[in-house]
């Protein structure tokens, strides 16, 4: 879909920045489901199984560190994320470094929690173990969109 292209360069920015990419979502449910201008469109959302604008992102964010830890992305991404074991070395046993999770680097400022560095691994690192640790991307993808359906939406559904 188009309305995710390199949406992923929104991660970390507030709600206000994020706001005009959702009323577009919102226009695509209205014109979908010939909704009038001032309907809710929350429901309609939900039943096209359409993700709101922050899961979007968050769901293309993941995508990419998938890729990345199965060899199928590019190298620079590849090397812009460590498993937390591969730094244990360099510090103190942490208790991390026996799960699949990712090293989130620190950063000084706001500013830098946006690097993708950061945020994927942040988010990745969110994720429940038995979504991230699927070989199968379009099982991932499937698992991936039902955990941020349930998360966002806040509902239960099979």
């Amino acid at each position: 879909m188009r309305l995710d292209y390199s949406n992923a360069l929104l991660a970390g920015l507030p709600h206000s920045s994020i706001a005009p990419y959702q009323r577009v979502i919102n226009a695509a449910v209205r014109l979908v489901n010939s909704l009038r201008s001032h309907d809710h469109v929350t429901q309609a959302a939900i039943d096209l199984h359409w993700l709101p604008a922050e899961a979007r992102i968050q769901y293309k964010l993941c995508l990419l560190v998938h890729h990345a830890l199965a060899g199928t992305a590019p190298a620079y991404i590849m090397d812009l994320l460590q498993p937390v074991a591969a730094i244990s070395s360099h510090h103190p046993v942490l208790r991390s470094a026996t799960t699949d999770s990712l090293y989130v680097p620190h950063t000084r400022l706001l500013f830098g929690e946006r690097a993708f560095r950061v945020a994927a691994p942040k988010m990745w690192n969110q994720l429940p173990h038995n979504a991230r640790s699927i070989d199968n991307t379009n099982t991932f993808k499937k698992k991936l969109k039902t955990f941020l359906f349930k998360k966002f939406y806040d509902i239960n559904f099979i």
